[in-house]
This record gives C-alpha cells, sequence and structure tokens, in this order.
C-alpha cells in the first residue's frame, strides 16, 4: 500500500465467458497482474462473473450472495493480495424470478467495505436490430452507496448509470472524491458517447473517476466497446484501454479534487428552480429538479 496519500489505481478490461468459472480463471489473472504492477485499489467490470444474455441459461448458472463461489475467491485474492478490490458487478440471484447486478469493494482483509445494486435499467432498442431488455431479468437497486478509502470517499455506480448525472452529483455533495463505472457498454454506444459521458461525469463533480470495461466480441455474439479509463478531476484521460483484455494503470493524486472544485466550484453553487410553461399558466409553475 503507498504510503502517501497518492495510490495507484488499476481497471481490469475483461471479455466475461458465458460462464462463471472461465470468466472468474480470467479475472483473477488479471488482478493478480494488476497487484503485480502496483495497484493499491483494482476494479474489475460490469458483470464480471457471466455475460449471459439468454434468461434461461443465466438463471441455470446464478448463485446467491452467500453462495457464489467468484465472491469468495475475490475476498480471498484480495486478503491475499493486500489490495482494496472493487468487483466492478456480479450477476447474483435475488428471487427465483429475478437477478441483482452489485457492485463489491473488498478490503484488503477481504472483508465486504460496501455493496451497490445498479439503479438504472438498460432497456433500449438500438439502431440495426440490437435490444436490451436488462429489467426483464434485474431487480433494480433503490439506494446510491458511498464508502469510504483509505485515500477518500468513493462513490459506486453501475454502466448505464452514468446517463444519469444526478446520482453522481449526489454523490460528490455527499463527499465522494471517486466515482466508479464498472461497464459493459456495447461498441455503438460507446463509440457515440463513451468518452463524453465519462469526462463530464468527472468536470462536473470534480471527482475521479474510475471506469473498468468488457471488451471485445463476446461468446454470445455481443460486441463491448472496451476503452477502459481512468479520468482526473479536471477531465483528462490518465489511462485507457483498447479493444483487448488486460490492465491499465495511473497514479492517482486525491489533491487534484480540490485543486479542480476550487477552479470550478459549481458543487457549491447549486440552486433549486422552477420550469415555466407558458401554455399551462403561472398556477402551473413548479419545483422542479436542483440542488440546494
Amino acid at each position: 500500500m503507498s504510503a502517501d496519500s497518492t495510490f495507484t489505481a488499476a481497471m481490469v478490461q475483461m471479455r466475461t465467458s458465458l460462464l462463471p468459472e472461465p470468466s472468474l480463471e480470467q479475472g483473477m489473472k488479471l488482478v493478480r497482474e494488476a497487484a503485480a504492477q502496483g495497484a493499491d485499489y483494482v476494479l474489475t467490470p460490469e458483470v464480471s462473473n457471466m455475460m449471459q444474455l439468454n434468461r434461461k441459461a443465466l438463471f441455470e448458472h446464478l448463485a446467491t450472495e452467500e453462495d457464489d463461489k467468484s465472491l469468495k475467491a475475490y475476498r480471498a485474492l484480495a486478503a491475499e493480495l493486500k489490495i482494496h478490490l472493487h468487483i466492478g458487478s456480479l450477476a447474483l440471484r435475488f428471487s427465483p424470478e429475478k437477478a441483482v447486478n452489485r457492485s463489491f469493494l473488498i478490503g484488503p482483509d477481504g472483508n465486504l467495505l460496501a455493496s451497490y445494486d445498479k439503479i438504472h435499467m438498460f432497456d433500449i432498442d438500438l439502431p440495426g436490430g440490437e435490444s436490451y431488455r436488462e429489467s426483464a431479468n434485474y431487480q433494480p437497486g433503490e439506494t446510491a452507496v458511498i464508502s469510504d478509502l483509505p485515500w477518500g470517499r468513493i462513490g459506486l455506480t453501475i454502466c448505464y448509470d452514468v446517463r444519469f448525472p444526478a446520482l453522481y452529483r449526489a454523490l460528490a455533495e455527499s463527499g465522494a472524491s471517486f466515482l466508479t463505472v464498472p461497464s459493459a457498454f456495447t461498441r455503438k454506444t460507446g463509440e457515440a458517447h463513451w468518452h463524453i459521458l465519462l469526462r463530464s461525469r468527472a468536470i462536473e463533480t470534480g471527482c475521479f473517476v474510475f471506469a473498468a470495461a468488457q471488451a471485445g466480441l463476446h461468446e454470445n455474439k455481443r460486441e463491448t466497446y472496451g476503452h477502459s479509463l481512468i479520468i482526473d478531476p479536471w477531465g483528462e484521460i490518465l489511462a485507457e484501454g483498447g479493444v483487448e483484455p488486460g490492465v491499465f494503470l495511473a497514479k492517482i493524486d486525491p489533491a487534484k479534487v480540490e485543486t479542480a472544485r476550487r477552479a470550478i466550484p459549481s458543487l457549491q453553487h447549486g440552486r433549486r428552480f422552477t420550469v415555466a410553461d407558458p401554455k399551462a399558466g403561472p398556477e402551473h409553475l413548479h419545483l422542479v429538479r436542483g440542488s440546494a
């Protein structure tokens, strides 16, 4: 572990299998590689245990949090390597009819520090015939989650959450210096929006953004964008992956958070506001949203 206030963060980029066992083997290997390169904090992508779109096959291989072998193995690995290991998410059994997409922050002793269930479900029809209905299989979360690291507070989110900036502002206003966006972005949406969205969340909040990603053509023929990113609070990219599995690291100086927020103190300047609809008349002017 770094002795000073800085630390090394690593993004593990994966091409998750249809099944948990080969996915775990891949993930463990890459996490070890990250630790060997000096990482203090390691993040893996969304659905690190299996990339399974078929509902029947998904539920055949789901385990509960208590019984999941991947989670147990990663907890043991964090304790062995003495790192903060953040499993971007695992698909886990929630009920006979629903799974959860759950992120786990694991401490250097192997204990669970925090978990977060993805709030926003990816229900979308893309040009070219691609269609996803995450809500058909997954139960959405309802609570934003923040936790403490030795270097500052960290806010947990997952993939499609990145399109909802109010969540990230709430995490930053609650003290987060680091925001995590483990993802499995499609290639099409990634090419269009990935860098823009993540850099925007960093700039808006004055936070570091850590985004480990799935990458490449998977066994189920889904193609994910890759390009895992580490972004500083000024929106600059410190590390970036390509389209192959691997490990991407950067030195993190938490002091940059305060520097960015002093330069652009937008977190302090949020105001409540109304939206005026002239056609509806003044009696229909309502408080909509804003920061206190």
